[in-house]
């Protein structure tokens, strides 16, 4: 088995972590767990040369300052810069057009926090071993919990080290999350996926010929500028984008899936990045000046102005420049919808 190279997505503008999260700089660049921001982390997990090769980032002009100051830490980074947002299918094609052909690409999402990293690197290894042979692999998150902001993966006969997939269902209610759950077969789908770069634009020009053509059109008439790739930009606008799952996952009869428990979080929302901080004896989670009395499963943060607050639980208070966020976590999915998210 060959090197894998790294495909690692700088997309979204991680509204629901409003008001931290900003469209001029969203959440994959900012250090919301430890010192290191979540695209640093994602680097950091391919960083090993003897099992990775070289990222290949993608990201969109917006980003470009961000990318290239964080990624400076890892040698050797390739970017390229989508002309503009035209979802997963489209940007893993740009990467898998610029690659050969045989490549075995794991394509990461810059924004995910995985706490057991040895777990994610032998299921990238597991998953690579049966990309070479043609498949195209999802890593089944192993589920902890009945979440409904998720899609899952079902998983069909036993194939290797992982499993063929039976069936992509989309996200469900919470009874038929919890059923999921006690079925046993069911994993989360984290967007994370494993193929060989010639076999993802074989099924990308199969299912979406018209996703397919325009990304190598684009690719075969962009320019290098150094290690920086700019697609032509026209030829990329043509494109109706759609998600990688949509576009390829679902409709392909090679997917497969390789289960792995590693700590996984999308940090979707505040909720979620309360759950993978550690907390005080009371399930608190503290940043810059904050003080809490009696108070239990409340992230409190503030980049300037002192927070106190007593007699609160499983709220969220976070304190961002001007802007000051309050909402209980069963609120913390509907952020993005707040005006100052929005419109930021």
């Amino acid at each position: 088995m060959g090197l894998i190279y790294p495909v690692i997505l700088c997309g979204g503008s991680g509204t629901r972590l409003w008001p931290s999260s900003r469209k001029d700089k969203p959440k994959p660049f900012l250090p919301l767990i430890g010192e290191r921001t979540l695209f640093e982390a994602t680097l950091a997990r391919t960083a090993d040369r003897t099992r990775f090769a070289e990222p290949v980032i993608v990201a969109g002009a917006a980003h470009l300052g961000h990318v290239r100051a964080q990624a400076a830490g890892f040698a050797g980074s390739r970017i390229i810069v989508e002309p503009m947002a035209q979802n997963t299918a489209a940007a893993i094609g740009l990467a898998a057009a610029r690659l050969p052909e045989d490549a075995v690409m794991l394509v990461c999402p810059s924004d995910h926090h995985i706490a057991d990293v040895p777990a994610f690197t032998a299921a990238a290894a597991e998953a690579a071993t049966l990309a070479a042979q043609g498949w195209l692999v999802a890593l089944g998150i192993t589920p902890t919990a009945p979440e409904t902001g998720f899609g899952y993966i079902r998983r069909g006969e036993r194939l290797g080290a992982g499993y063929t997939v039976e069936q992509f269902v989309e996200k469900p209610d919470f009874v038929t999350a919890s059923g999921f759950l006690a079925d046993g077969r069911y994993s989360w789908n984290g967007g994370i996926f494993v193929f060989r770069a010639g076999t993802y634009m074989e099924e990308l020009a199969h299912h979406r010929p018209d996703i397919a053509d325009p990304v190598r059109e684009a690719v075969a008439q962009g320019a290098d500028e150094g290690a920086i790739f700019h697609p032509e930009p026209s030829a990329f606008g043509r494109i109706a984008g759609q998600s990688v799952d949509y576009a390829v996952m679902e409709k392909t009869d090679r997917a497969a899936m390789v289960p792995v428990a590693m700590g996984w979080s999308d940090i979707g929302n505040w909720h979620a990045l309360r759950d993978v901080r550690k907390g005080d004896g009371e399930g608190n989670r503290a940043a810059g000046r904050v003080e809490l009395v009696d108070c239990r499963n409340v992230l409190a943060q503030s980049d300037g102005p002192r927070i106190s607050a007593i007699g609160l639980q499983d709220i969220a208070i976070v304190v961002d420049g001007d802007e000051v966020l309050v909402t209980t976590m069963d609120g913390a999915q509907k952020v993005g919808k707040l005006s100052g998210a929005a419109n930021q």
